[in-house]
C-alpha cells in the first residue's frame, strides 16, 4: 500500500496535504505535528482555553482538502489530536458539515495518563502503538485523529489495517515501522535538512514529500511523487534513518526494531528499498512524554563593534552582574571579529545574556530595566539587536515510563462505539533479547596523512531528545568502489570512539556519550547526554534543539589518509 506523509511538525507546510492528493495515488494520507515542545505549546493552549490542544493548522487543511481526499478515496490518519483528540473529531465533524460531507471520523485516545501520580505535570502522555488505528481504519473510518501515538504508529496503523499483521508479526512490523520513521518527518527525507545539499537536483522547486509503499512482508520502498523537489537516495532515507535514536534498538510500543538489520539499495530514479527488517517483542513498559512548567525566562543580545570587543564584554558584565537576581544568569562566549573588516555588521559579534528563574519577576523588568539603564554609561557603540522584551513561561521536558496495564489505548468510532485495544505486549514471548550482534568492520591500522573536515565524505543529521543530543554520522554513498566505501566505514567507526569524541566536541568534554555503530548503513549514532540541559524549552543553548550539531562537527578537521580520499 501507498503511504504519504504531509507534515513533519506543526507549523509545516499548509499546501502539502492538496500538493500529495494531487501530485499521485495514494491509498492513505499521514501528518505527524507532535513533538516533545509541541506538547509544551498544546498544554499552554488548554491553560488559555479547555476546548483547545489539538493542532489548529491541520483543521484547516482538512477543510481545505477534505473533498478531495473523499474523492480519490484517501485516508488520512494524523495525530493532530494531540492533547485533545476527541475535540478535534468533533471540530472535523462540524468542518464536514459546513462542507456538505458526511464522512466518518474516528479518534484514538488513551495515552493521557496525568492521573498517574506523575507529580508536576503540565502533560503526560504515553506513546501509543499503531492498532488503534488499525482497528478504526478496518471499521470503516475515513479520518482517523490521534493524541500521542509514536510518529511511527501513523505508517504502521495502516499497514496492520491493510496487511491483516498479528502482534507477534515482528519483522513485519519492524519493517512498517522503519517505513514510518523516514517518512514521519516530511522532506527530511527528500533532501530537508540534508548535509549533501548541493548534490540535490531540483532544489529550485519545494522538496516533495515522501512516501512510503509498504509490502505484506514488511519490506518498503520510499519514494515521492514526479515532477516534486529534492530527491530521493540512499543518502536522504539514511539521513532520516539516523535521526534522533538512542541506540541499535529502536524501542516501540508494538516492536523492538533492530536498526542494524536495516539494509537499504536503490530500486530507480528517487526509490530507495528498505529489506532484512528484524524485529523483536516490545518493551514492558510504555514511554512517557512529561513537561512540567519550569519557569520564567528572558534574554538580550548585546551588539560589540570593532576593536576591544573582549574589554567591552567583561565591563558590560561587571556592571549588568550585580544588578541581575535570577537564579540562572548564562553569558554567551566572545567570538573575535576579523580585523579591518568591510562592513559593520561583519565588524560586530554579540553577547546574548539569558536568565531564568522560578519567578517571572527577577527576569522581567529588573533585568531589562538594568540593561536599558546602561545605554549611555557603558561601552562605546552600546546596542542591542531588539527592544527589551517581556519575560516568557518555559517548559521542562521528562521521560517516564508507566506500566502498559495503567494505559487504555482506545478507539472511538465514528458511530460512538468505544473499543478498548488489546496490548500488543500481552503477545510478548518471555524469552530473553538476543545478544548485540558483532560489528563486520572490525578495526585496521591507519596511516593517517591528512588534516580535512570530517564532512569530505562523512554525512550527518542531528537533533534532540529531551536534554540530550543525538548526532547520526553516516559515509556518503559517493561514487567510489565498494573497498574504498567500506574502508571509510571502518575509518569512521574507529573515529567514533567514546573516548575520542571529547577531542572532536569539546563541548561534550565532560559529558557522558553513548556511540552505536550501524554497519548495514556504514552509520555511527551519539547520544551526548546533558548537553541541552533540560531540553529546548529550557535550554540556554543558541541552537537548542541541536540542528547544527552535526554540521559543527562535520565541520571539524581531522586526519584522513590519502587512499580514503
Amino acid at each position: 500500500m501507498r503511504i504519504g506523509n504531509c507534515s513533519g511538525f506543526y507549523g509545516d507546510r499548509l499546501s502539502a496535504m492538496r500538493e500529495m492528493l494531487e501530485g499521485g495515488e495514494l491509498d492513505v494520507l499521514t501528518g505527524d505535528y507532535l513533538a516533545e515542545l509541541t506538547m509544551l505549546i498544546l498544554g499552554k493552549d488548554q491553560l488559555e482555553d479547555p476546548t483547545l490542544g489539538y493542532a489548529r493548522t491541520f483543521v484547516r487543511q482538512v477543510e481545505d482538502c477534505l473533498g478531495l481526499a473523499l474523492e480519490r478515496g484517501v485516508r488520512i490518519v494524523a495525530n493532530a489530536g494531540g492533547l485533545n483528540p476527541a475535540g478535534l473529531a468533533d471540530r472535523l465533524r462540524e468542518v464536514a458539515g459546513g462542507l456538505g460531507l458526511d464522512p466518518a471520523i474516528a479518534h484514538v485516545e488513551g495515552d493521557d495518563v496525568r492521573d498517574l501520580s506523575l507529580e508536576g505535570a503540565l502533560t503526560a502522555n504515553a506513546y501509543l502503538g499503531g492498532f488503534g488505528i488499525a482497528a478504526a481504519l478496518r471499521a470503516g473510518a475515513d479520518v482517523v485523529v490521534t493524541g500521542r501515538v509514536t510518529d511511527a504508529s501513523l505508517v504502521v496503523g495502516p499497514a496492520v489495517a491493510h496487511h491483516g499483521w498479528s502482534p507477534t508479526a515482528y519483522d513485519e512490523l519492524a519493517g512498517a515501522v522503519v517505513a514510518g520513521h523516514v517518512i514521519e518527518c516530511g522532506t527530511q527525507a527528500t533532501g530537508g535538512n540534508f548535509s549533501g545539499f548541493l548534490s540535490l537536483p531540483h532544489r529550485d522547486r519545494p522538496l516533495g514529500f515522501p512516501v512510503a509503499e509498504v509490502a505484506a512482508d514488511g519490506s518498503s520502498v520510499i519514494t515521492k511523487h514526479a515532477g516534486t523537489g529534492g530527491a530521493v537516495t540512499v543518502d536522504t532515507v539514511t539521513a532520516q534513518l539516523v535521526y534522533e535514536i538512542q541506540s541499535t534498538r529502536y524501542l516501540g510500543p508494538d516492536v523492538t526494531v533492530h536498526l542494524d538489520s536495516v539494509r537499504l539499495a536503490p530500486d530507480g530514479e528517487d526509490r530507495v528499498r528498505i529489506s532484512g527488517v528484524v524485529g523483536e517483542a516490545p518493551p514492558e513498559r510504555l514511554k512517557v512524554c512529561v513537561n512540567e512548567l519550569g519557569g520564567w525566562r528572558n534574554s538580550a543580545e548585546l551588539v560589540l563593534t570593532g576593536l576591544d570587543v573582549e574589554a567591552k564584554a567583561e565591563w558590560v558584565r561587571s556592571q549588568l552582574e550585580p544588578r541581575l537576581t535570577a537564579a540562572e544568569v548564562v553569558w554567551s562566549d566572545v567570538v573575535l571579529p576579523p580585523a579591518d573588516a568591510t562592513t559593520e555588521e561583519s565588524a560586530s559579534t554579540l553577547l546574548r545574556c539569558t536568565v531564568k528563574d522560578p519567578s517571572p519577576d527577577p527576569v522581567g523588568r529588573a533585568f531589562t530595566s538594568a540593561l536599558v539603564e546602561l545605554a549611555l554609561g557603558s561601552y562605546p557603540g552600546f546596542t542591542m539587536t531588539a527592544p527589551p522584551a517581556a519575560a516568557t513561561p518555559f517548559g521542562v521536558y521528562r521521560a517516564d515510563h508507566v506500566d502498559r496495564a495503567d494505559v487504555t489505548h482506545t478507539v472511538v468510532h465514528a458511530d460512538g462505539r468505544r473499543e478498548v485495544v488489546a496490548d500488543p505486549g500481552r503477545y510478548a514471548s518471555d524469552g530473553e533479547a538476543p545478544g548485540a550482534r558483532p560489528s563486520p568492520y572490525p578495526g585496521r591500522t591507519d596511516v593517517l596523512t591528512r588534516r580535512l573536515p570530517l564532512g569530505t565524505f562523512v554525512h550527518a543529521r542531528s537533533g534532540d531528545k529531551g536534554g540530550d543530543a543525538n548526532i547520526g554520522l553516516w559515509v556518503a554513498h559517493d561514487d567510489v568502489p565498494r573497498e574504498q566505501y567500506d574502508a571509510r566505514v571502518q575509518w569512521l567507526f574507529k573515529m567514533m570512539s567514546p573516548r575520542g569524541i571529547g577531542a572532536l566536541l569539546p563541548e561534550a568534554a565532560d559529558l557522558e556519550v553513548d556511540v552505536w555503530l550501524l554497519p548495514h548503513l556504514g552509520a555511527v549514532n551519539l547520544v551526548v547526554h546533558g548537553l541541552l540541559g533540560q531540553g529546548v524549552a529550557a535550554s540556554t543553548r543558541f541552537d537548542p534543539q541541536a540542528k547544527g550539531l552535526g554540521e559543527w562537527l562535520r565541520s571539524r578537521l581531522v586526519s584522513i589518509e590519502d587512499s580514503l580520499l
